[in-house]
């Protein structure tokens, strides 16, 4: 079969094969040649080609038997894909396949409701449970187990930010959180009466470790406090202590200074343990009290008794409760103590700075203590004002010059002497002059005499002592 596939060059059928051009047209004997040698080729070509095929028949017999095959079953497919489409449009399929479909899903999202709402209804149950359960702690005096319990409720109930597509039933839950954060808050501050309380006939501080409650004895205080810090109430509970502290110790201290000591008692009554807070007139009356030392180691020791004794020597707690006492303790020293003694000469000074040592070392002690903030500047109220005293000496003397100012124009007589001149007019009588020297002043200007009041020499005289 090569000659099928090798082309044939009309120049090798021609008798001349040494013409030069290709384009020249060819004559009639070499035209009948190349027909003659055409067909003769043809017939060697044909001739080849039917050994060909008879010799590769089984072949060529398989290769069409194929290709029948081929064909009888695309027909067959065509028929059967006729025979579907025919059955599809006779029975309407796609249809009742979607309205199953839809049923499924309507079923697939009911099911998935009911899901949601058998664990909505779960969690319901649980912090109903839950409240039941604080209710019955609080009843039985388990305050601390109750506090924690309150604190994770509120999380789930109070903090929420989604309250307005919260189910009804949270409402509900969240009231009833709320009646008993108010009874646990009375349960605490019944504990806080009992156990801390004043007795101000003797000057003592009652603290008392085993309290009873409702027919429940055996309340620790440390377990009340905790509970206080759960359900962060803290300050709401210490705000009452805090003062009666100031009240009835602090004030105290600060305004009598000078002959006030502490003395702590430790005693077992019928009912448990007790911590007393005793004040008592000091035994030595001589006790330097000038720059402040005496009085701000007793605060110390109140302090140092608050935190043992109440605090149980907790940060947190101590710092809570500084907040509520230290800006009026601050205040009640800088108006009874370090305003009392701003210097009124400014050779006075340099003496102050004692006053300013103590009052930086009574702050460094509460800090120690955790009674204020070591990292806030805020608290450092006594150390500010005693560094600003160039400032309050300032201000003190203004007040005092104006109080004198005032007191010589309401006091002081504005009649000029009856031996007395014209304003501006020269004083020719020296002896009248000599008679009253602090009437007779020099003009600035010129170089007379005039004679003044007695109000106006003081006021004068006031003036000219301010700016020496």
């Amino acid at each position: 079969m090569d000659v099928l596939f090798n082309s044939i060059n009309v120049r090798d059928l021609l008798s001349s094969s040494n013409i030069e051009d290709v384009n020249s047209p060819l004559s009639a004997p070499d035209l009948r040649l190349l027909i003659d040698r055409l067909r003769l080729r043809s017939v060697d070509i044909k001739s080849q080609v039917r050994q060909y095929i008879l010799s590769h028949f089984s072949d060529f017999s398989t290769l069409f038997s194929q290709c029948f095959d081929f064909v009888w079953k695309s027909e067959y497919l065509s028929s059967q894909l006729s025979d579907l489409i025919q059955l599809i449009s006779d029975h309407p399929i796609e249809a009742q396949t979607r309205t199953v479909i839809d049923e499924i899903v309507v079923k697939n999202r009911e099911l998935k409701e009911k899901r949601e709402l058998l664990g909505l209804l779960a969690v319901i149950l649980e912090l109903s449970d839950k409240l039941r359960f604080v209710k019955e702690e609080i009843k039985v005096g388990r305050i601390e187990q109750a506090a924690e319990a309150l604190r994770e409720l509120k999380e789930v109930l109070v903090t929420s930010n989604d309250e307005e597509t919260q189910p009804f039933v949270y409402g509900l839950l969240k009231d009833e959180w709320t009646q008993c954060f108010e009874e646990m808050q009375e349960v605490i501050l019944q504990c806080m009466d009992n156990a801390v309380w004043f007795d101000q006939e003797n000057n003592k501080v009652h603290l008392k470790y085993q309290l009873s409650i409702r027919s429940v004895d055996g309340i620790e205080l440390q377990t009340i406090l905790k509970a206080m810090d759960a359900v962060g109430i803290m300050d709401y509970g210490l705000a009452k202590l805090a003062d009666l502290m100031i009240k009835h110790v602090i004030v105290p201290v600060v305004s009598f200074r000078s002959t006030i000591v502490v003395e702590w008692i430790n005693q077992e009554s019928e009912n448990g343990v007790e911590t007393n807070l005793k004040i008592l007139p000091s035994a030595d009356p001589n006790v330097d009290s000038i720059d402040g030392g005496s009085m701000y180691s007793v605060l110390v020791d109140v302090v140092k008794f608050i935190s043992k004794s109440l605090c149980f020597e907790n940060s947190t707690w101590m710092l809570c409760f500084g907040k509520l006492t230290w800006p009026r303790m601050s205040d009640l020293i800088v108006s009874n103590f370090l305003s009392q003694n701003v210097p009124d000469d400014a050779s006075k000074l340099a003496d102050f700075q004692k006053i300013v040592k103590c009052t930086s070392n009574f702050e460094t002690s509460l800090k120690e203590l955790m009674f204020i903030a070591s990292s806030d500047g805020k608290d450092e109220r006594l150390s500010k004002f005693v560094d600003n005293v160039e400032v309050h000496f300032a201000s003190r003397k203004k007040v005092e010059i104006l109080a004198q100012a005032r007191n010589q124009l309401l006091q002081s007589d504005f009649c000029l002497p009856e031996d007395g001149t014209r304003r501006n007019s020269k004083v020719k009588d020296d002896d009248n002059a000599e008679s009253s020297p602090d009437l007779a002043v020099d003009l600035l200007f010129t170089s007379e005499r005039c004679v003044v009041s007695e109000a106006a020499s003081r006021l004068m005289k006031l003036v000219h002592g301010t700016l020496k």
